[in-house]
């Protein structure tokens, strides 16, 4: 008396939803997996190794990676 459309029309919803639901399972686990592997890195504002920039800086120059001047600029820039 539908003309046919009552049940295909339930089970096409029925089917974008189980879509949906999958997608979003999917793109769930993908975030959690992303940002998982992101706050094992550690943030970009905390040195890897742990030092000071000014730290770093004299380790730089006692190496002879840097000149007096560059130290002194550097040392500026850093604010120390």
């Amino acid at each position: 008396m539908m003309g046919g459309f009552g049940l295909g029309g339930g089970m096409l919803f029925g089917g974008l939803l189980m879509i949906a639901f999958w997608v979003l399972v999917i793109g769930g686990a993908v975030w959690l997996v992303v940002t998982l592997a992101r706050g094992s890195q550690g943030s970009l504002a905390t040195p890897v190794s742990g030092q000071t920039p000014l730290a770093i800086l004299q380790a730089r120059y006692a190496k002879g990676e840097i000149t007096k001047e560059q130290f002194d600029t550097l040392k500026r820039d850093v604010g120390v």
